[in-house]
């Protein structure tokens, strides 16, 4: 029996692996996050972008809650097996959850972040966050 894709790849101690996420038309690198086995697996079944939450200790699909789903186009592993690079289609204007297009919005200058670009939608309404 053929051993499953997952169990080839290097997951940390903690069982995880990071997944740097691209955007499969103009390669902007929308975010990085991590996949367990089960979302590594679920992420190659559905062909949707699905993590593991380290702060919420529990299984993410992208876009379960802000819609902004990302749908996968193709799925590279690096050389050592412990990083992979997924390239998605966003569906949605943005994959980050402060409502950047990208979680890489700020950008070092003199030694200071400066913002690039705005959000595309506030987060507060998307997310039915109460203050």
């Amino acid at each position: 029996m053929a051993k499953k894709l997952s169990e080839t790849l290097k997951f940390d101690d903690k069982g995880l692996i990071p997944a740097v996420i691209q955007d499969a038309d103009d390669g902007t690198i929308l975010m990085v996050a991590y996949m367990n086995k089960e979302s590594f697996e679920l992420t190659l079944k559905n062909k949707k972008a699905c993590f593991y939450s380290r702060s919420r200790q529990k299984l993410w699909l992208k876009g379960e809650s802000s819609g902004n789903v990302q749908k996968v186009k193709e799925i590279y592993v690096d050389c050592d097996a412990d990083c992979v690079l997924v390239k998605v289609k966003q569906i949605g204007d943005a994959a980050c959850h402060t409502g950047f297009r990208t979680c890489f919005y700020r950008k070092v200058e003199s030694n200071s972040l400066k913002t690039k670009g705005k959000p595309v939608f506030d987060p507060e309404k998307v997310y039915k966050k109460s203050k």
